[in-house]
């Protein structure tokens, strides 16, 4: 007992003396003034109350406004052997397709996609109270891919009003209402993932992550006031369903394409008159260009509204009007609501140093066709001279699949026998061709030789 008690002694003791030679050897820590590390650390407390964010009342607002469109085409197959032999003709059965649309008036005016009513022999409009009218095609415009329809109400229609597409925010709450897979008045939240993504058409559409599904095009993209922000239109996705992002075209398009369509029959397109490179990484490798948010102007049109306006090769162009320009779809998404003979202020940097420039927009006289992709004008009085002809549209620019077949300088005169004058009555025509019938172009040359196109 003894024995161990003197062993803890020792054991005390010897401890205590450690210490003691520790604390003299080495020197006390000094006041730095730092702060204990959990001093620095800054946390909120968890259950602080968030603003909710309440739907019901916009998609009330909606559902009553966005309606499910059906669409009739008589198929036109190619003729069958037994058709070209004996005249025997097998019963064609009609194409049924469906969309959705938004009234945007009391009176019965609906706006939907051009692809949805496209080659429509018929059209048939349900409303979410289950009446249906006949519908009847106002205009259409392929590179905006909007329709305009008309329906005949007995009473005035709830609608929905447009909305300020410019104003919306990233991140913005918003309502995806349509009827996908003919689930009449289906309604679907998410938030604007994206603002003026290209998609590779020169267009701009809002992204977002509302599920969008088949039979939503059309339909409607409001905001949690219930204003109408955008038109459903397309989906990203390798299964042709839902898989996280839509895509909308901004109401201010719509808007402006739907009164073109109603004042003048056919949209007018103000332009500014440049060409611009479009990639950052060859301006910062070819061209040493450290400003890459903008657009690049590599050249300007003669006699263009930005050729008047004093715009130059190597301008990078950061604003227009009030709209920050990150990238090339923000320049062609504001000016496609934008009409010829309108003004805007461009703001772009020179050398360096920012300028402001006020540029008249010009109409355009060139177009890219629908679904074939050629580049085409309007004839010059040199052109009328050469071919003899006074109406047409002069064929200026193919995409590769077309490169082989002769056919830039060539004038088309006529589709499928409807006379093509000019560029507006081209994009008129051409937006009316089908993938799945056979389309005859008409051409001459500058001989004067005929010639035609046929696209199975």
């Amino acid at each position: 007992m003894k024995t161990t008690l003197k062993t803890v002694l020792i054991a005390v003791v010897s401890s205590a003396a450690t210490y003691g030679v520790l604390f003299w050897t080495f020197p006390k820590p000094k006041n730095t003034g730092v702060q204990p590390t959990q001093d620095l650390v800054t946390q909120v407390a968890y259950n602080q109350p968030i603003a909710p964010t309440e739907f019901t009342t916009a998609a009330e607002k909606t559902i009553h406004a966005v309606v499910h469109v059906k669409n009739v085409a008589q198929s036109n197959n190619t003729p069958s052997l037994m058709e070209f032999f004996y005249g025997f003709k097998f019963q064609e059965a009609p194409q049924v397709g469906t969309g959705s649309g938004v009234i945007i008036s009391p009176d019965g005016y609906i706006v939907t996609n051009h692809h949805v009513v496209s080659s429509a022999q018929s059209l048939e409009v349900t409303l979410n109270n289950n009446q249906t009218y006949a519908a009847q095609m106002v205009g259409s415009d392929p590179n905006s891919d909007i329709a305009l329809l008309k329906i005949e109400p007995g009473e005035p229609l709830p609608y929905l009003p447009f909305g300020d597409s410019d104003q919306t925010q990233i991140g913005e709450w918003v309502l995806a209402v349509g009827n996908p897979f003919n689930l009449t008045s289906t309604v679907t939240a998410g938030i604007i993932s994206a603002k003026a993504r290209d998609l590779g058409k020169n267009q701009s559409f809002i992204q977002t992550d509302a599920a969008v599904n088949p039979g939503n095009s059309g339909g409607a993209l409001v905001n949690t006031q219930g204003h109408l922000i955008g038109i459903n239109t397309a989906i990203s996705s390798v299964t042709g369903a839902y898989v996280g992002y839509s895509f909308a075209v901004p109401a201010n398009i719509a808007k402006k394409v739907v009164e073109d369509i109603m004042e003048f029959g056919t949209v007018q397109t103000g332009i500014l008159g440049i060409q611009t490179i479009t990639s950052p990484e060859y301006l910062a490798k070819e061209r040493g260009i450290k400003q890459l948010e903008g657009v690049y102007v590599e050249g300007v049109e003669s006699a263009s509204g930005a050729d008047l306006a004093g715009v130059k090769q190597g301008d990078i162009i950061v604003q227009i009007d009030r709209v920050k320009i990150k990238k090339y779809a923000d320049l062609t998404g504001y000016l496609s609501s934008k009409r010829p003979e309108d003004k805007v202020l461009l703001t772009l940097l020179r050398d360096g140093k920012t300028r402001e420039l006020p540029v008249v927009l010009k109409k355009r006289n060139t177009l890219n066709l629908p679904l074939i992709g050629l580049t085409v004008k309007n004839l010059s009085e040199e052109d009328q001279k050469t071919y003899k002809i006074k109406k047409g549209v002069k064929i200026i620019g193919v995409p590769e699949g077309y490169k082989g077949y002769g056919l830039i300088g060539k004038v088309i005169v006529a589709v499928d026998d409807l006379a093509v004058e000019n560029i507006t009555q081209a994009q008129q025509v051409f937006g009316q061709i089908s993938k799945y019938r056979r389309t005859v172009i008409s051409m001459i040359d500058q001989e004067g030789e005929k010639e035609r196109l046929i696209l199975q």
